[in-house]
């Protein structure tokens, strides 16, 4: 029975700013992604807290809104049998010194704050996170 789910996928700041875009997309699609949705965009610190509201009372909440908003970022949509869970096993553990090689993380991430991608994690998460950035 095919799953075919949608999900969020963000090049954040730091991958942005080194012309990763193309590269990280390729890496999607070469996995069997579809990319049905996607804009490079600059948000605000405000957008970002918003977007973030799940991390409000993480020690990290501050420093991860200042982050997505430091610089543009390139949001999609990608969908794919399965594409919540395919996507984090792509994208790697958020911390790149963790990660398995072969995952965007490891293979891009500079530390646990700049891990260049950012995934939905669950299908709820991903609805919410889609509609944050591609609701008309």
């Amino acid at each position: 029975m095919n799953n075919i789910q949608k999900t969020l996928s963000i090049i954040k700041p730091d991958a942005v700013e080194r012309n990763l875009t193309e590269e990280i997309k390729s890496i999607f699609k070469k996995n069997g992604f579809e990319i049905i949705g996607e804009k490079k965009i600059k948000i605000s610190k405000e957008e970002a807290e918003k977007f973030y509201i799940v991390h409000q009372s993480k020690p990290f909440y501050e420093d991860l809104c200042n982050y997505l908003s430091s610089g543009p970022i390139f949001v999609m949509i990608l969908s794919k049998e399965n594409a919540v869970l395919a996507n984090r096993k792509l994208m790697g553990a958020t911390n790149p010194e963790d990660a398995k090689e072969g995952t965007i993380r490891k293979k891009y991430g500079l530390s646990i704050d700049k891990n260049s991608v950012h995934g939905s994690d669950s299908e709820e998460n991903a609805k919410k996170e889609i509609d944050f950035f591609f609701s008309s």
